[in-house]
């Protein structure tokens, strides 16, 4: 662990000319045979045929020698004489696992009912440490600015939505609008601001009483710190760093949190948001009973689910 961020520099080092596999430990099929035995009566949150809705997939919108990163979008078919706000989907799966393909049939929901929903890649800690993957979202946001004719796009109204780790990294995000630390890597010269943030069971803080990012097994490497590549007592500002609670302030966009019944998977989210409070920024928390940690991604919680995404959004954007 001495030397944890040493040797992911050389093990990056050592693969810098090829492509690095994607790492599949999270899936929503395993996620759904996990949670099955205990919840028999889930299904998968399929994909939809719909003609109310077009998808362009397979965007690639950044290049590195690790892969290239792509992204899909989801958009709708009638043509509107209004620009239309835009919703850019995070994936979870522990910072090192996951992909955007489990957020289509979210991003198509959220298409239905008038937005343009973009799933998008990001480097995994397999493929880079901390703050890469938040370099690659807000470069994300930029293509989404630089493409926003082309899928008439209101630039003034976009959401970050996140999943777990993706909601995660959708918070910070959220908080460090214009923050110049995390402006880095620009793929054009759009800025990467957004405007409201959804975080689905994403923690807001590692090193909190409530979170467990915090490996107390000596011989285990929590997903947390192989993505930052030090555990705390190495480098604790590291850690709250990559933390949205230390970086939530009056310039905090409005944020709603969609939560399972897993407190350890709400960290420090009240103290976020008793931060912003003084600010009238809004903030609006749904705890859904009994659910496991990916319940999103599975009936009977999809569809409570996306109309909790469509309320909110449709309160901040028309």
């Amino acid at each position: 662990m001495k030397y944890l961020a040493l040797l992911f520099s050389i093990f990056y080092f050592s693969v810098s000319a090829q492509i690095i596999k994607p790492d599949t430990s999270f899936t929503v099929y395993g996620a759904y045979l996990k949670e099955k035995k205990k919840r028999p009566y889930i299904s998968i949150a399929s994909p939809i045929k719909s003609d109310k809705f077009k998808t362009k997939k397979n965007i690639v919108f950044a290049n590195y020698n690790t892969g290239n990163l792509a992204l899909d979008v989801v958009y709708p078919s009638k043509n509107n004489a209004k620009l239309l706000p835009a919703v850019l989907f995070i994936f979870g799966g522990g910072w090192r696992s996951g992909d955007r393909s489990q957020n289509i049939p979210l991003a198509q929901k959220l298409a239905e009912n008038g937005y343009v929903s973009i799933t998008a890649d990001y480097r995994l800690s397999t493929h880079a440490l901390f703050p890469a993957a938040v370099y690659d979202l807000k470069n994300a946001v930029r293509w989404i600015k630089a493409n926003a004719a082309k899928y008439n796009i209101d630039s003034n109204k976009i959401t970050v939505v996140g999943f777990s780790a993706g909601g995660q990294l959708a918070a910070l995000i959220g908080t460090t609008n214009n923050d110049q630390q995390f402006e880095k890597e620009k793929i054009n010269s759009h800025t990467s601001t957004v405007h409201a943030v959804i975080d689905v069971d994403g923690v807001l803080a590692f090193d909190h009483p409530e979170s467990s990012e915090v490996s107390t097994d000596p011989n285990r490497i929590s997903a947390a710190a192989m993505w930052l590549g030090a555990n705390l007592k190495e480098n604790p500002d590291l850690w709250h760093n990559a933390s949205a609670l230390n970086h939530a302030d009056k310039n905090t966009v409005p944020m709603l949190f969609i939560n399972s019944s897993l407190p350890r998977f709400h960290a420090s989210r009240d103290d976020l948001i008793a931060k912003i409070k003084p600010f009238n920024i809004y903030t609006e928390v749904h705890e859904i009973a009994n659910t496991p940690h990916p319940f999103w991604l599975f009936n009977p919680w999809f569809d409570q689910v996306h109309k909790l995404m469509v309320t909110f959004l449709d309160k901040e954007f028309k």
